[in-house]
């Protein structure tokens, strides 16, 4: 039956989170932790599942900035979908809902933005509760606190019984049709959450064990304890990149090596100006976010790129990293040749490589090597180059 279920999902995020206090980033979905927003953080969650073709988020309409501005790279991920809320959480969810019609989405998951600890074995169970032939699934918790009912006066009126009391959490999961249904009849503003439709509308709701940490972010000292959270587990994003690249060395008037020309008795003889000491750095940079080669992006077989610039390769390598939320820590070059000398062009070298890159020239380097007259180095008959970028990502994407 797993096979048969085809999964999207509506997030809903458009309130305002009064009960969490004023902040200069805005509603609570989103404001920080751990160095990304609230929503950004559970979309993430969900996404990785690998199940959810389509993603609707509803947001306010007053928060289409914040919304660009939390998502980052993830706002190109082609899942998603963005509409605009209503007055009522129900209306802002049959929104989301009527923006499926058409994804072929036999199943829903509708969760709450601030809810960012979802696990993947929690999604299973509540796809697997599906078995059963449940029109619905909520993920609850039983109540184990003992509950109070007070009088508007602020005291005790009476104990109530936790017997076959549960605490309510999303996603809450749903046939889509029927849920689909279930909030067009529905007529109550006050329903807090999607099975209290359901339950209106008189489908059929299966409970599965939710999860302790799957908490719904409400107070500020929830998001602080989330921020602290996130703070623990995260691990900086560091990657380093490698690129080789070798050209053979003909007779001419000179050569482009890291973006500088050099008088010489030869010239490299390839793609572009052949700038072997470019190319490498283009490939060091592109295997930093997995993004292929140097020929996936300029391919040798087309006359455009007949003496290009190398540097434009670079600056396109950088712009993709850029993209995918990656800052240049810094970029290392080492050449191998017999000839010319490159001591001399050093400077100018990093100083090329720097502006190319839009970093700091110290975080450019520069190096050079002879063959020992060995093999095609060592008799000229061509020049070598290895390259190494390192790159923070500041989004753990791609």
């Amino acid at each position: 039956m797993r096979t048969t279920r085809r999964y999207a999902a509506v997030v809903v995020a458009a309130g305002r989170g009064a009960r969490a206090g004023f902040s200069p980033d805005g509603p609570k979905q989103y404001r920080p932790i751990g160095g990304r927003a609230v929503l950004a953080r559970s979309l993430d969650a969900l996404l990785a599942w690998g199940r959810i073709d389509r993603l609707v988020v509803v947001i306010h309409p007053e928060d289409e900035a914040l919304y660009d501005s939390a998502l980052g790279t993830l706002a190109s991920d082609g899942r998603l979908v963005r509409v605009t809320g209503a007055e009522t959480r129900q209306a802002s969810v049959l929104a989301g809902l009527r923006a499926l019609d058409g994804s072929g989405a036999t199943h829903v998951l509708i969760h709450d933005a601030v809810r960012p600890f979802i696990a993947e074995t929690l999604l299973e169970r509540i796809d697997a509760a599906f078995d059963a032939g449940a029109d619905g699934v909520l993920p609850a918790l039983p109540v184990v606190d003992t509950l109070k009912r007070a009088t508007a006066a602020a005291r005790i009126a009476e104990t109530v019984s936790r017997d076959n009391l549960h605490a309510a959490q999303t996603p809450q999961a749903f046939v889509y049709g029927s849920i689909l249904r279930a909030h067009e009849a529905a007529k109550s503003a006050d329903l807090t959450d999607d099975c209290a439709v359901a339950e209106a509308a008189g489908l059929s709701i299966a409970i599965v064990q939710g999860e302790r940490s799957n908490i719904k972010l409400t107070t500020a000292e929830d998001i602080a304890m989330a921020h602290a959270t996130f703070g623990k587990t995260q691990i900086p994003d560091v990657r380093t990149g490698n690129g080789y690249d070798v050209h053979q060395l003909v007779d001419g008037e000179g050569v482009w090596l890291c973006g500088v020309w050099i008088a010489h008795s030869q010239m490299l003889s390839g793609h572009s100006d052949a700038d072997v000491g470019l190319h490498a750095l283009t490939d060091a940079l592109l295997a930093t976010c997995g993004a292929g080669d140097i020929g996936d992006h300029f391919p040798p077989s087309e006359a455009r790129w007949r003496g290009a610039a190398s540097n434009l390769f670079v600056r396109h390598a950088r712009d993709l990293v850029r993209d995918a939320g990656g800052t240049i820590l810094n970029a290392d070059v080492s050449l191998v040749a017999e000839a010319p000398k490159i001591g001399p062009h050093r400077t100018a070298m990093r100083t090329a490589m720097a502006e190319m890159l839009e970093i700091d020239v110290s975080r450019c380097s520069v190096k050079a090597t002879t063959n020992e007259t060995i093999g095609f180095v060592g008799r000229r008959e061509g020049i070598a180059a290895i390259a190494t970028a390192s790159v923070f990502y500041r989004n753990g994407r791609p």
